[in-house]
């Protein structure tokens, strides 16, 4: 047993020595569908535009609650054989009592954390326009299903499955436009603010920004 307690402790301090991948990212997904297909979207063009200059960008879409995302990212980090220079984790409040607490032990442990108060499905709605409204994430999901369907960008409406979600909401320039609207969003939004109580609210902009820097020319 204190020989094992010896290894783990012998590979966190060489985990902790190595030097970080430059432009490197991991993003880990509270859902499995729509947030990995949104980012893997923006991977593509990120990869496309400039090659090797990004080392590496996993995402992975792992389905679970906002505590044990962390849990998972920790995994994730820890077997990892180079140390990533990005870490993201991607979750949403839904109706879980624990947001506030996760979001706060994911930046402890020196995360990033892209959250959204209810749902991704709000940062979603921004790509077309504005809203302060505080809804439910059933009803976010019903205005996209309706907007998908009016601009004729599905024509069975808004699903999880959109395996091309960014490059659609990317076509009429919607994504900056969600930047735009997600920052007006959070104007006043401060560090004594609790993002359980903030709705709705996201921080997915910065994330989203950060990386559609490497698509500039």
């Amino acid at each position: 047993m204190m020989f094992q307690k010896r290894k783990k402790t012998l590979e966190k301090r060489k985990y902790a020595f190595k030097t970080p991948k430059a432009n490197s990212y991991l993003i880990v997904t509270e859902g499995k569908c729509t947030e990995p297909n949104y980012f893997n979207g923006l991977k593509k063009k990120i990869l496309a535009n400039v090659g090797g200059t990004v080392e590496v960008i996993d995402i992975c879409g792992e389905g679970a609650s906002t505590q044990k995302l962390i849990e998972i990212t920790e995994r994730y980090v820890s077997k990892a054989k180079i140390p990533y220079q990005n870490i993201w984790v991607v979750f949403d409040k839904d109706d879980f009592q624990n947001f506030d607490q996760a979001i706060k032990e994911g930046k402890d442990k020196g995360y990033h954390v892209a959250w959204s108060n209810q749902s991704f499905e709000y940062w979603i709605y921004l790509h077309f326009d504005y809203s302060d409204a505080n809804l439910h994430r059933r009803k976010w999901n019903a205005k996209l299903d309706e907007l998908f369907k009016s601009h004729g960008l599905s024509k069975d409406g808004y699903g999880k499955n959109i395996k091309n979600l960014y490059e659609i909401l990317d076509s009429f320039d919607g994504v900056q436009t969600a930047i735009k609207n997600a920052k007006k969003r959070m104007a006043d939004f401060s560090q004594n603010n609790k993002p359980s109580k903030y709705a709705p609210g996201t921080t997915v902009h910065i994330l989203v920004e950060e990386l559609r820097e490497y698509l500039e020319d």
